[in-house]
């Protein structure tokens, strides 16, 4: 099938001949002539691009979901239903997040409106939006420099969850994305979204040289920023079973496909320590879009997921075509955006083990802003203790401090077979000098980055005096917090 088949504002579109790394934002501004879609960033950090795409939520029915448009391209919306703020209105009848928006007086200039009414709209048919604290997510990657933010967000607080019976929630049973399998050529470049892993092993033995994509919140920066001509693309979002999570015995399975949005739902409650540094991973329309494995795969130093995984034990699960292999994570990184997979292979999933009561465990993200930012440094840290108070195990995993996510082998030692006290931590931070050159860029210098890493540790043993491992408060200023914020929320 040579061409693209997606519903856009009802309506089921055909396409044929269009670049597949053509981005939806352009497709609607210049094919379609639909402008209320806004381009602010063309990298996913302003939200005034923000529109709507019907996803299959948690228990296999289509909802909602606001994504970044000029991070999409067109072959990843193959059988999906896309809504835009101009099909918002309804005859005579504004949508209640077009009303919520325009009674706060929540709208001068108008350039961020449609992007911020498009996360109110998915705000409106969630049901899970149960703590400021969500509210706040939902709308942090949508800017606003005009009205502040306080309107828009009584806007998100007159709306959220109220799920009201219209044409757009009658529309959702119908809006179920049909396959996503394509094999689309044009202007020269190939785009391939396999349904099976048959079809994908023939792609790739067809094409090596093809690059895979998933999410494309990374890659598709290549288009928008380098205007890169990509020839060849294997999309994986077509492969149902790299979205799947598993209980194991004694262990978690995460599909590499899993989005960060379903990521932080899973870890929750099961894993705390990765849910603390998914809740400041990037905004919600990156959330919908990015995919554990995209993350992984990148191989960025300053990868969020990587040292929270890490520090956990995880494994990575590599399948080609003669089956799966695994490989501790923290060997995965090979190098420099350079991972362990070899030519035709993928990353399945991971593995995270459980983590025992006695065990500390946190995730921190220290970065120039809270939300929407790339790390400066982050660290997720492990101990373990016998019931003599004795370090048994420790694993500080640590980013941005290397060319790759590394553990502090010399904090680590200083640790092992040590009480777990004050003095003894004193003394590992004191070896995380040694553990690391990192490097001055804009975003920190060498001995800043070295003397966050320490305090990093010495923060981790004030916050697990009580609680093991303690997660954010509805209240906090970022991912670090003190024993004494843990105590009293």
């Amino acid at each position: 099938m040579n061409h693209l088949r997606f519903n856009l504002n009802g309506v089921w579109i055909e396409e044929r001949g269009l670049s597949p790394t053509t981005t939806l934002l352009r497709y609607l501004r210049d094919r379609r002539h639909l402008t209320g879609t806004k381009e602010g960033c063309a990298e996913g950090d302003c939200g005034a691009c923000s529109v709507a795409v019907a996803e299959l939520g948690a228990d296999g029915q289509p909802v909602w979901r606001s994504v970044n448009s000029c991070l999409v391209m067109l072959p990843m919306l193959q059988g999906k239903h896309v809504v835009t703020v101009e099909a918002l209105k309804v005859g005579d009848a504004y949508h209640p997040a077009q009303v919520a928006m325009a009674k706060a007086l929540g709208s001068q200039c108008g350039y961020c409106t449609p992007g911020i009414v498009m996360s109110l709209f998915e705000a409106t048919y969630r049901k899970d939006l149960d703590a400021p604290w969500k509210l706040d997510d939902q709308l942090c990657g949508n800017l606003c420099r005009c009205t502040g933010y306080r309107p828009i967000r009584d806007a998100a607080e007159a709306v959220a969850g109220t799920c009201p019976r219209d044409s757009f929630s009658e529309a959702l049973p119908t809006a179920k994305p049909e396959s996503m399998a394509v094999q689309y050529e044009a202007a020269g470049q190939r785009f391939t979204t396999p349904g099976t892993f048959d079809e994908l092993w023939a792609e790739l033995d067809a094409h090596p040289d093809a690059r895979f994509v998933v999410g494309g919140t990374d890659l598709s920066l290549e288009v928008t920023k380098k205007f890169a001509v990509i020839p060849k693309l294997v999309s994986l979002e077509g492969l149902r079973e790299l979205k799947a999570t598993t209980e194991l015995d004694g262990a978690f399975r995460i599909g590499s496909g899993v989005t960060i949005a379903e990521l932080e739902a899973f870890t929750a409650e099961r894993l705390p320590s990765v849910h603390r540094m998914v809740r400041y991973f990037a905004a919600r329309q990156i959330k919908h879009r990015g995919t554990v494995g995209g993350n992984l795969c990148t191989a960025s130093p300053i990868g969020d997921l990587p040292p929270a995984f890490i520090s956990l034990g995880a494994t990575a699960v590599i399948r080609g075509r003669a089956g799966e292999r695994r490989v501790p994570l923290e060997q995965f990184f090979t190098g420099y955006r350079k991972t362990a997979l070899a030519p035709k292979e993928i990353l399945a999933a991971i593995e995270v083990p459980r983590v025992p009561a006695t065990a500390r465990a946190i995730s921190y993200k220290v970065s120039k802003r809270r939300e929407l930012d790339i790390s400066t440094v982050s660290a997720a840290l492990y101990v373990d203790t016998d019931a003599a108070g004795v370090v048994t195990t420790a694993r500080l995993a640590f980013g941005g401090m290397a060319a790759t996510p590394m553990r502090a082998a010399g904090a680590e030692a200083a640790l092992l077979g040590q009480p777990w006290t004050a003095e003894t931590v004193a003394r590992a931070a004191k070896a995380i000098s040694a553990d690391f050159t990192p490097m001055s860029d804009h975003r920190g210098s060498a001995a800043y980055r070295s003397l966050v890493a320490a305090n990093l540790l010495r923060g981790f043993f004030d916050e697990t005096r009580d609680v093991r491992q303690p997660a954010l408060q509805p209240r906090h200023a970022s991912t670090v917090q003190t024993a004494e914020e843990v105590r009293h929320g």
